[in-house]
């Protein structure tokens, strides 16, 4: 699987939209704006779901697989990091004893507001 939108050929979600952004410091990343994309080892949402946080909505505009070498700052950016180095170095300190393995692939789920 590619960068590419691929909506037909999405695997089944291995869990739910309401678990995309659970740590109190994501959340407030994403309500500030500062945080428009979320990368797990499963696939949480569906394009178009809606996650609420807060009392506040993103709707789920693109959801795809990337591998950990295919990160680049802009992507970094995108989780609230000035750099891919730093959102490595979060992301090890969550889950202790994780190897960071570039061709380790994990799921994209980009958002954005819904204004109401």
């Amino acid at each position: 699987m590619t960068n590419h939108d691929v909506h037909n050929t999405l695997p089944p979600k291995t869990c739910s939209v309401d678990r995309l952004v659970t740590m109190e410091e994501d959340v407030n990343k994403v309500l500030e704006g500062k945080k428009t994309a979320t990368r797990r080892n499963g696939r949480y949402a569906d394009v178009g779901e809606i996650m609420e946080l807060k009392d506040k909505k993103f709707k789920v505009d693109r959801v795809y697989s990337q591998s950990l070498g295919e990160l680049t700052d802009e992507h970094a950016k995108q989780e609230g990091f000035d750099t891919v180095e730093e959102y490595k170095q979060s992301i090890l300190s969550y889950h202790p004893g994780m190897p960071w393995l570039p061709q380790m692939r994990v799921w994209v789920h980009e958002f954005s507001p819904v204004s109401e």
